[in-house]
């Protein structure tokens, strides 16, 4: 390897220093125009930094309050279906049945066929002791399984 010259050396230190020179100007500069925007838009500023704090504080407020919702809880009294050995399904016929909708309609909204939501109500009508869809909800209130 060649022994580094003079002026090569010289060259680099000039660039060096150029560049040092080059970055405190430009961080002068953007300190007085910092300084100039801080004097003419002081409100302006300080009214963005309050309206900052103030969302700030109202998301966290927000969160604290609204933060833990509520459990949910299954539609009637758990204890009764339970005990009656009501399933889930059977519960969203039972649900449907309340609503008013014929065993086609439920089977569109629940997405089974015709002939299983007649085996759930006939299921339904069993577990609850009724002979009609009117008994079934009747008695299905009466016990806590509807509101």
């Amino acid at each position: 390897m060649a022994k580094a010259r003079w002026p090569d050396l010289l060259w680099w230190r000039h660039a060096a220093l150029y560049g040092v020179l080059l970055a405190l100007s430009a961080a002068l500069l953007q300190w007085l125009d910092y300084r100039w925007l801080a004097r003419t838009l002081s409100f302006e500023f300080y009214l963005l930094l309050v309206a900052i704090g103030f969302l700030a504080l109202g998301l966290y407020v927000g969160a604290r309050v609204n933060g833990h919702p509520a459990p949910v809880r299954e539609p009637g009294n758990p204890d009764a279906r339970k005990s009656l050995g009501v399933s889930e399904r059977e519960m969203a016929v039972l649900l449907e049945l309340a609503a008013g909708y014929s065993n086609k309609e439920i089977a569109r909204r629940l997405d089974v066929s015709p002939n299983t939501v007649k085996t759930h109500v006939a299921r339904l009508f069993e577990k609850l002791g009724a002979r009609r869809r009117t008994d079934a909800i009747a008695r299905a209130r009466e016990i806590g399984l509807l509101s």
